[in-house]
């Protein structure tokens, strides 16, 4: 089981989050209709993709780049080292 806020997993409710600072800091410094309108939809989008996104986990697949272990050991079966 996974905490859950609003419906997203805490790492994509922070990724919210963050956008919902930002568009607010956008919208006190900004003053078009037109941009706090944008801001609204942007962050109506956003979470409309990070739930599907929560719902659906095979959509965001991440395949790991690194091994578990990192190691200058040659991958041999023979062995070298006397006994």
């Amino acid at each position: 089981m996974r905490a859950v806020i609003m419906g997203l997993p805490i790492s994509l409710f922070a990724l919210m989050m963050t956008s919902v600072i930002g568009s607010l800091l956008f919208i006190i410094f900004s003053f078009s209709f037109a941009v706090i309108v944008s801001v609204f939809l942007w962050n109506g989008t956003l979470y409309a993709v990070l739930t599907h996104l929560t719902r659906n986990p095979a959509l965001m697949h991440i395949k790991r780049v690194f091994p578990q272990t990192i190691s200058n050991k040659k991958q041999t079966n023979l062995y070298y080292e006397k006994d």
